[in-house]
C-alpha cells in the first residue's frame, strides 16, 4: 500500500451503504395505478357496472343516469386511466385516434387540429399527432407507427394525393382511415371535404356584382382542394368573360411571400386585374402586404378574396373577405365516420356511414350535416362553405366600371371590421 493512503475499513463500507439502504438516493416509489375495483369500492357500484360505464359498452339493462355520473365523477377525481394493454386484450377500443398532418406550418391546420381534437374529446378520444413534413416517406412511416400503437382510426389532414404508396397502404390497413380536406376525388378512402366549387363560385359572383370583370387567381400545388378551386375559377371566368385572360392564373407555394410575388407579377400585366381570388388566406395575406408595399389601395383599386377564414383574416388591414368552411361540423363528421367504422356507438345523432359502395346515392342528407356523395368506391361528406364579406372587397375602380359613376357608395359605418355572411 502506498504511503499516505488510509486503509479502507469496515466503517467506510458502512458509511457508503447506509444512505443507500435507507433509500435516501432512491427515487420516490410510484403510486399504485387506480383500478376499476377502486372506483367500485368508492362508489358502492359493482365492478362490472363500473367497467360498462367506463368502456361505454352496449347495455342490455340500462344504467341509471345518477349512477353513471357518480362513477364518471369518481374516475375523474382519482385520475383513473385505463390500461391500454388490458383494453387491447379485451378487444376494447384504445380511445386513440391517429392524425397525420401534411404541413403543420400552414396556419389553416392549427385550427383544423384544434377542431378535430375538440370533437374527439367529446367522445372520450385522444389524438396522437404526426407531422408528415409534406414528404411521402415520412407520412408512410407515421401511418405504420400509428397502426402499431393500436390507434382505433387514422385521420389524414391535408392533401396526400401525391403519395400513392401511402394511400395504397392505408387502404389495406387494419384500422379505419378517413381523409379531411383532400378534395373530393380521393378514391377508396372515405372523407370529409368542403364544396370548393360552390365557395369559389360565390366569391366570383360577389366580385362580379361589384362590377369586377378582370379577376385573377393565385393558387398553390394543383392537388385536391386547390385543384378544385382553380377549376371552379376557370369555369366562372369562362361564363364571365368567355376565357381566362393570359397570365391571370399564378401558381406559387402557399406562403405569404409567394402571394406577394404573385401580386407583383399580376400588376405587370396589361390590362391588370382589378380583383384577385387567392386559393388560401395565407396567399391573400401576402397579396395585401404586396399591395401596401406597391401603394395599391385595397379595396379602392384592388379587391382581394381569400379562402379558409383563418383567425388572422379578421386582423389584416383591411379585414379580409374570405370563404369560410364549417370546421367544427366537418371535424365532427370525420370523427363520426372513423368511430362508426370501429363499431363503437357514437350517439348524439351522428349517422353511420358506409365505407363501400354508393348505395345511398348522391346528396343524401347526413344527420350531422353535409351531403353524402359517392367518391369512387367510398363515400364522402361534402359541406357547403359561406362567403364572409369584410373590407378587402369593394366596387371596381371607376375607369373599369362605368356603371359605378352612378352608383351610390356602400357605407361600412366605422373603421372596425364587420363580418357579413353572404
Amino acid at each position: 500500500m502506498a504511503a499516505g493512503q488510509p486503509a479502507a475499513g469496515p466503517s467506510d463500507d458502512a458509511t457508503i451503504r447506509a444512505p443507500l439502504e435507507a433509500g435516501a438516493d432512491r427515487p420516490p416509489a410510484r403510486a399504485r395505478p387506480v383500478t376499476m375495483r377502486d372506483i367500485a369500492t368508492a362508489t358502492g357500484v359493482s365492478r362490472s357496472t363500473v367497467s360498462r360505464i367506463l368502456n361505454n359498452a352496449p347495455l342490455t339493462v340500462p344504467i341509471a343516469a345518477r349512477t353513471r355520473e357518480r362513477v364518471l365523477a369518481a374516475a375523474r377525481d382519482v385520475g383513473y386511466r385505463p390500461n391500454p394493454l388490458a383494453r387491447a386484450l379485451r378487444g376494447a377500443p384504445m380511445m386513440l385516434l391517429g392524425a397525420i398532418v401534411r404541413d403543420i406550418t400552414d396556419p389553416f391546420f392549427a385550427g383544423a387540429i384544434e377542431a378535430v381534437s375538440a370533437e374527439a374529446r367529446k367522445l372520450g378520444y385522444n389524438i396522437v399527432l404526426g407531422h408528415a413534413h409534406a414528404q411521402a416517406t415520412e407520412a408512410h412511416a407515421l401511418a405504420a407507427m400509428l397502426e402499431a400503437r393500436q390507434c382505433d382510426a387514422i385521420l389524414l389532414l391535408g392533401d396526400m394525393g401525391d403519395q400513392p404508396r401511402l394511400l395504397d397502404d392505408l387502404r389495406d390497413t387494419q384500422v379505419p382511415v378517413v381523409a379531411l380536406w383532400q378534395g373530393s376525388e380521393l378514391d377508396l378512402i372515405p372523407g370529409v371535404s368542403v364544396d370548393n366549387r360552390s365557395g369559389i363560385a360565390t366569391a366570383i359572383g360577389h366580385l362580379s356584382a361589384l362590377g369586377h370583370r378582370r379577376i385573377a387567381f393565385i393558387g398553390g400545388r394543383l392537388l385536391g382542394d386547390i385543384r378544385e378551386r382553380q377549376a371552379a375559377y376557370t369555369e366562372a371566368m369562362a361564363d364571365l368573360l368567355g376565357e381566362v385572360p393570359p397570365g391571370y392564373i399564378q401558381h406559387v407555394a402557399n406562403k405569404p411571400g409567394d402571394g406577394e410575388a404573385a401580386l407583383r407579377a399580376l400588376m405587370r400585366l396589361s390590362p391588370r386585374p382589378t380583383a384577385i381570388v387567392a386559393s388560401t388566406d395565407v396567399l391573400a395575406i401576402g397579396v395585401l402586404r404586396g399591395a401596401l408595399v406597391l401603394g395599391i389601395r385595397v379595396p379602392e383599386e384592388l379587391s382581394v378574396v381569400g379562402f379558409d377564414d383563418i383567425p388572422m383574416a379578421t386582423f389584416t388591414v383591411p379585414a379580409l373577405t374570405t370563404v369560410r368552411m364549417p370546421m367544427a361540423k366537418m371535424a365532427a363528421a370525420a370523427i363520426a365516420m372513423a368511430v362508426g367504422a370501429t363499431g363503437r356507438t357514437v350517439g348524439d345523432g351522428a349517422s353511420d356511414v358506409r365505407h363501400s359502395g354508393a348505395e345511398g346515392g348522391a346528396h343524401e342528407r347526413a344527420n350531422e350535416g353535409g351531403d353524402v356523395v359517392p367518391r369512387g368506391r367510398a363515400l364522402a361528406r361534402l359541406f357547403r362553405p359561406e362567403l364572409v364579406v369584410r373590407q378587402s372587397t369593394g366596387a371596381a375602380p371607376v375607369e373599369h366600371n362605368p356603371a359605378a359613376r352612378h352608383r351610390r357608395p356602400e357605407s361600412h359605418n366605422g373603421a372596425s371590421p364587420r363580418d357579413r355572411s353572404a
